[in-house]
């Protein structure tokens, strides 16, 4: 089964609405620069009331120290580093957090950019794909080359980001095969506000693909 991960949760009835449309995973951005961060403490409540789920908390360049004080604070089932952590950094952390799933983001700006993740893949559970901005780090809208992934084949799972939509999810997966899917901004009103007429478009998209 795919993994549908919906990254960005602000909301504690739009959290639990979307698990409740199908989502297997809710993403928390745990970056105070970002316009859809939440604290940890914020992050412990909404947890209470959702339906099982994976729940990832979101950090970018963030210390270990920093990360595991995270983990403590909120009930979560996994870390998504989306910054530029190195491999031995995510090999230490996954020794700190042996419970946790660890998702290595990568921002692919060209298609040379995947050859990184051979030095990621004995290190971490899982790969995400996003596309590469400058300025931001994630939920950018921006899609990747679709045809350039096709041969991308990682010995781990990995999840497909970058500008999906409803819209265009159907032509994502006609071409590309991952083990996962991500949506941010392609779901949302605006940063941290979710939009559940689009995420019930999404599950009506997806449920013609199975």
């Amino acid at each position: 089964m795919m993994r549908i991960k919906i990254c960005g949760i602000t909301q504690a009835s739009q959290g639990r609405a979307i698990v409740q449309a199908g989502a297997t995973a809710l993403g928390f951005i745990s970056v105070k620069a970002s316009p859809r961060y939440i604290s940890p403490k914020e992050i412990a409540r909404i947890s209470q009331d959702l339906p099982p789920c994976d729940r990832i908390g979101v950090v970018a360049n963030a210390s270990r120290e920093e990360i595991v004080e995270l983990a403590r604070q909120a009930p979560l089932t996994g870390i998504q580093l989306h910054g530029n952590e190195s491999p031995e950094f995510c090999q230490t952390l996954r020794q700190q957090l042996p419970g946790l799933e660890l998702i290595k983001a990568l921002r692919i700006r060209q298609t040379s950019d995947l050859e990184q993740s051979d030095r990621y893949q004995a290190v971490v559970d899982s790969l995400l794909l996003d596309a590469y901005h400058p300025q931001q780090l994630g939920g950018t809208g921006q899609t990747l080359d679709w045809q350039a992934l096709r041969s991308f084949e990682p010995a781990i799972p990995w999840f497909l980001a970058g500008g999906l939509t409803p819209d265009n999810i159907t032509q994502a997966l006609t071409q590309l095969h991952p083990q996962g899917i991500d949506l941010s901004s392609g779901v949302e009103r605006s940063p941290g506000d979710k939009d559940l007429d689009k995420v019930h478009a999404l599950f009506q998209h997806l449920s013609r693909l199975t």
